[in-house]
């Protein structure tokens, strides 16, 4: 498969403290990968360098072949990779058809983006059913639904989701993980951090493991779960 995207030796810091210590791993075009990690692994912040919200010290973030290491979010965007965020941070005050007009702030073609807004209610009958209700209003599993609709307004190549079951009930986790599985399908590719291992095995074709800000194991969803250590880390269970 292509590589869509290459994380080479990676470091990013928060001031002297270095979160990430020279990540590497990559993403096939067309796939769907999974970051698993504990808290305070560093998963989030290799997100938010990925998307250009954190610069890095040193290392390579090549997206297409091309290092977007460093750049400003919206150029970033622009390139083709849009974040679902950690607690979904949609935009409280506005309601959901404007929160879907601010994921594409950087479009021009106004008959393309309204035609895409109704591909967005067509795959989410529950935010056209609440399209003049403000976002803050709206329940943790709506709210994340529209985080993803948002995203999906920049038109991405490449859809980076931080934990985006957390503090979900579990019959909204199968929903987001159906609408994870159907974007795949439609061509998404998807780096996915995820906390839900159970999940995330029916659905990601490859795993990376990070442990203290450093990549400690990538491997296939089998491979993983053969792996005792992770297995009673992440699945509960060791192997009977």
């Amino acid at each position: 498969m292509t590589t869509l995207l290459r994380v080479q030796d990676v470091v990013t810091a928060y001031g002297k403290i270095e979160a990430l210590k020279g990540v590497s791993l990559e993403v096939a075009q067309g796939s769907i990968t999974c970051l698993l990690g504990p808290n305070g692994a560093g998963k989030t912040t290799l997100m938010m360098s990925i998307a250009g919200i954190l610069k890095p010290k040193k290392g390579a973030i090549l997206f297409g072949g091309e290092d977007i290491a460093g750049r400003a979010p919206h150029a970033i965007v622009a390139k083709g990779v849009a974040l679902v965020p950690e607690n979904r941070l949609v935009f409280p005050t506005m309601t959901v058809v404007e929160n879907l007009h601010a994921g594409a702030y950087q479009r021009s073609d106004k008959t393309a983006i309204e035609e895409d807004i109704e591909r967005m209610f067509a795959r989410f009958p529950r935010l056209k059913e609440r399209i003049a209700q403000q976002a803050g209003t709206l329940s943790g599993g709506e709210q994340q639904m529209l985080a993803v609709a948002r995203a999906l307004m920049s038109r991405p190549k490449l859809l980076l989701m931080d934990e985006p079951s957390l503090g979900l009930a579990p019959l909204v986790v199968e929903e987001i993980f159906r609408i994870v599985t159907e974007l795949h399908k439609d061509g998404v590719s998807i780096f996915l951090v995820e906390q839900n291992a159970h999940m995330a095995l029916k659905v990601a074709q490859h795993f990376y493991l990070m442990e203290q800000g450093k990549v400690s194991f990538s491997g296939t969803p089998g491979a993983l779960a053969e792996d005792e250590v992770i297995r009673r880390a992440y699945l509960g269970s060791a192997r009977t």
